[in-house]
């Protein structure tokens, strides 16, 4: 029996890819029980699944203009129905301020800014051209999420504490960052595999930096989390929309 070829190997990874991505999009599921039990969003914000909505949006947009893109086009499909899903629920349960803040972020991220890149897209680009500027835009939105953490792993070197980082998040997060490196390695998309590299080298930083901190304790963080309860994976994702729109921006007016 010979040694796998790059088309097999690029199946497999993607396929991993596809699993490890399902159970991260399932990972805020506890959040929307929580929010279900008590009839109210009030402690939540829906900033981070508006986010996760756009960026399967995009890939689902990729992979369909990407020959052979099977793979990315079914975990963003999956993806996009999770976070509607997620979104339904919230707009559901919060209270009237968060809804209209919610929907006008829906507006100018998932319709706006989506509906942007499609037209310029559609209408200035043609073959390789389109698929590329598409591509970049995937890349930098990748990258803009992949370097959000740096402001929590600040906090935690700076407390001494890994109450702001989660772990098995983290590792998720490596791991799928893993799987989708290889699977565009072997297919030789760089705009799958490069954003991927400094996914990895991030995610292998924040485990390291938790497994240094998780022994301390800091009786001052301790106090101020419980005046101000802080919901890790919620702050990162905030942190992505500010860098994610600056990448945006600057992605659509090179095309432009």
């Amino acid at each position: 029996m010979g040694i796998l070829t790059n088309h097999q190997l690029s199946f497999i990874f993607g396929l991993l890819g596809n699993i490890v991505s399902f159970f991260v999009f399932l990972a805020p599921v506890p959040t929307f029980c929580d929010i279900y039990k008590k009839k109210s969003s009030a402690g939540y914000h829906s900033i981070p699944y508006v986010i996760a909505l756009c960026s399967a949006t995009l890939l689902l947009y990729y992979g369909n203009l990407k020959p052979n893109g099977f793979l990315i086009i079914t975990i963003n499909s999956i993806g996009c129905v999770i976070e509607v899903s997620y979104l339904i629920v919230y707009l559901i349960y919060a209270p009237r301020k968060e809804k209209k803040f919610t929907l006008t972020l829906i507006l100018v991220l998932n319709v706006g800014a989506f509906g942007t890149v499609m037209l310029v897209s559609n209408f200035l680009l043609t073959g390789f051209k389109r698929i590329s500027a598409v591509g970049w835009i995937c890349a930098a939105y990748n990258l803009a999420e992949f370097v959000a953490p740096l402001s929590i792993m600040k906090k935690v070197i700076t407390t001494k504490s890994v109450e702001f980082m989660s772990f098995s998040l983290s590792c998720s997060l490596t791991l799928c960052a893993t799987m989708w490196f290889f699977y565009g390695l072997f297919i030789k998309d760089k705009f799958i595999a490069l954003p991927n590299v400094v996914g990895i080298s991030f995610g292998i930083t924040q485990i390291i930096i938790y497994l240094i901190y998780c022994g301390s304790k800091n009786k001052n963080t301790e106090t101020t989390s419980e005046k101000h309860p802080v919901q890790p994976d919620q702050e990162i994702l905030e942190v992505k929309m500010i860098v994610i729109y600056k990448s945006v921006e600057s992605i659509e007016s090179d095309i432009v």
